[in-house]
């Protein structure tokens, strides 16, 4: 451990010592020096020759205005050495509630990842000592292998989407201007092709006239990801028979896409944790899901410099809202009318992030 040698110890003390003594000290000397000037008649004209209309004489007046200025300054040297203090402190108060939060995240996180894997990794150790008994008839070992198979890849997706959530918020982001009227319509027809989207009504809205959606500067294989996740977890918690609808509009912020469905809503407790990593409302566990897709959408928004939200009503639906701003690429983005789909979005492999379907807790 690195110790403090007397010098740099005593150095800011004497230098907090000696600054208030000099601000107070050197208008106080001068001061005196001049009412030792005026009495003795050394200031220019003498003293016999300036007109005072007061009772003191000037010397007097000359040592005042010193006292004053001097307690002037050093008022200024306490105030300002008290707001720089207070803007010190505010920002080390700042800094521990950021790790304190921070470590509280962590914490959470680790906890919601044990959960996850805790379920799988049972799941395989029973059905390994299905297989490996003696008694098991073949079609158990292959329901055994079978769901040890499911279970891995369950896993393996679990994984993946975690690194690629990492990767977004991390690795470089390409960009260009990316046609959004073209991803979601894109994004509607992939969903709706899904066979969980079977029964459900999705309709697509957007202005087309006079203009249609301005162009957003980003990665357009990213924003396809987050607006396809968005539209599949809509589609997933919204029941058969019931309706899934994405919106389009320009606004001053920038182009908002929403995207709402009529199914169960988030609990009002659970709608401010549908953003964190791997949390699941307990309403949502029926339903298959890593509690990954709203996180990662709003790691590849916000990467845009976006903003997400959602507002929900148990048994009425849920909305979610997206808001891209809509700002003039810098001067090494590409003015491509989409994104080139050849380009390595984040830095790794083509299609290595900006693939597959995060399911929303």
């Amino acid at each position: 451990m690195a110790l403090r040698t007397p010098a740099r110890t005593t150095r800011p003390v004497l230098r907090r010592l000696l600054t208030p003594l000099l601000l107070l000290g050197v208008p106080l000397l001068l001061a005196v020096a001049a009412r030792w000037a005026w009495s003795s008649g050394r200031l220019p004209g003498g003293h016999d020759r300036v007109l005072v209309h007061a009772a003191a004489e000037p010397g007097d007046w000359a040592l005042v205005a010193g006292a004053v200025l001097s307690v002037v300054l050093v008022l200024r040297w306490w105030l300002r050495r008290r707001a720089r203090a207070a803007v010190r402190r505010a920002g080390q108060e700042a800094a521990a509630r950021a790790g304190a939060q921070s470590a509280r995240d962590r914490q959470l996180l680790l906890g919601r990842l044990d959960h996850e894997l805790k379920n799988p990794l049972t799941a395989i150790r029973l059905a390994l000592a299905n297989v490996a008994a003696e008694e098991s008839s073949p079609e158990q070992r292959e329901r055994g292998l079978r769901s040890i198979e499911e279970q891995v890849l369950r896993l393996s997706r679990l994984t993946a989407d975690l690194r690629k959530i990492a990767d977004v918020r991390t690795a470089p982001l390409a960009r260009h201007r990316v046609d959004l009227t073209a991803l979601l319509e894109e994004a509607v027809e992939v969903v709706g092709e899904q066979p969980r989207a079977e029964g459900r009504r999705i309709s697509l809205d957007l202005p087309r006239a006079p203009w249609p959606l301005p162009p957003v500067p980003g990665d357009g294989d990213l924003l396809s990801l987050a607006l396809v996740n968005l539209v599949d977890n809509a589609v997933k918690y919204t029941p058969a028979g019931e309706h899934v609808e994405v919106r389009g509009r320009e606004t001053p912020e920038g182009v908002l896409v929403e995207v709402a469905d009529t199914g169960q809503g988030i609990p009002a407790e659970d709608l401010p944790h549908v953003w964190e990593e791997l949390f699941r409302s307990q309403s949502a566990r029926s339903v298959a899901g890593s509690g990954l897709g709203l996180p990662l959408v709003r790691a590849v928004v916000e990467r845009h410099g976006g903003t997400v939200s959602a507002q929900s009503r148990e048994n009425r639906g849920t909305v979610v809202r997206v808001v891209l701003p809509v700002t003039d690429p810098p001067d090494d983005v590409s003015a491509d009318a989409s994104a080139d789909p050849g380009a390595d979005p984040v830095g790794g492999a083509p299609g290595d992030v900006a693939a597959g379907v995060v399911e929303r807790g």
